[in-house]
């Protein structure tokens, strides 16, 4: 708690999905200065609106975590976007962190940076060892770019940038819009939705066959949090639950804790995405004591309860 009494943090994607759990963190911590940037006040593509906030609000500690991000659809869709906007962003916030002496820098990357044949679990040592899987491999690797530019910066500059890689992200307040949420929210949604329209089947993408790791979104902010407070290396670290599930075993776990008994049917002419994901996660717990604490089915179930509570809103 000491380490939080007297920083300035600027949290970036804080009024995001994760971002509202991570500043909800700081707060429970006891961290006294938080500064939220909105695009409407400052655009993170944008050097010259990075420098005002920087001067603006004389930081301590950045956390990096806003991004535009997407299901394999979006990211099929838009991946010229996926690929500059992240990317620009993380650039031109490292060299302006790099410009104003910053103490310290925490970026949050993405799973999607691993290779496609990565072999499991995943370990950070793998991460160069191929090209990522192709939906999202502009995403990715301009989010892997950071990491090059983090530790190109610790070398040459001093810059005390830390990187880390969570796996894909579930929980209350996520996205739940269809056309650009990730796998859980767009399930829930589906389900529930068919449920209460009476359908009598759901239509699913690929083959089911593809594995996925998942991590509570409060479990991903504790980890964001202890490494701000403990990790100061230039390794990058994963983030995970150590719990893999097939999409087809989740898809059957949504329908079953969303009340949906109706018959789930296969889209095989879509596309399946990574063949398998999940992460080692040793090198968190041993750096800076990070274990995962929220079980999955109960972290479906109030993700699935928090959506019911907010139908409208969600």
């Amino acid at each position: 708690m000491n380490f939080w009494k007297n920083q300035r943090v600027i949290v970036t994607g804080g009024a995001g999905f994760l971002g509202s759990f991570v500043v909800e963190g700081l707060k429970a911590r006891g961290c006294p200065n938080i500064v939220i940037p909105r695009t409407r006040d400052c655009d993170l593509r944008d050097r010259s609106a990075i420098a005002r906030l920087f001067k603006d609000a004389q930081p301590t500690l950045v956390l990096h975590l806003a991004a535009v991000v997407g299901g394999i659809g979006a990211n099929r869709d838009h991946p010229g976007k996926f690929f500059y906007e992240n990317a620009i962003m993380g650039i031109e916030l490292v060299e302006q962190a790099r410009q104003f002496q910053l103490p310290k820098l925490v970026v949050v990357g993405t799973i999607c940076a691993y290779p496609k044949f990565t072999p499991v679990p995943f370990l950070e040592e793998n991460l160069w060892n191929g090209y990522p899987e192709e939906t999202n491999a502009p995403y990715g690797i301009a989010k892997k770019a950071i990491l090059v530019q983090c530790q190109a910066y610790r070398q040459e500059y001093g810059l005390n940038a830390v990187y880390l890689l969570p796996v894909n992200l579930y929980g209350p307040r996520d996205n739940f819009d269809p056309k650009s949420s990730h796998v859980i929210p767009a399930l829930v949604k589906k389900c529930i939705d068919a449920r209460e329209r009476g359908d009598k089947f759901i239509e699913c993408w690929g083959t089911g066959t593809p594995t996925r790791e998942f991590l509570y979104v409060t479990d991903a902010a504790e980890g964001i949090l202890l490494a701000a407070e403990r990790y100061n290396k230039p390794d990058p670290v994963n983030l995970g639950s150590g719990h893999e599930i097939s999409i087809r075993d989740l898809v059957n776990l949504v329908a079953k804790l969303s009340r949906f008994s109706g018959e789930i049917r296969w889209d095989a002419t879509k596309p399946d995405g990574q063949p398998r994901r999940c992460l080692d996660v040793q090198r968190a717990a041993r750096e800076f004591g990070f274990q995962a604490k929220m079980t999955f089915e109960d972290g479906l179930r109030a993700t699935i309860q928090w959506y019911e509570d907010n139908l409208k809103k969600a």
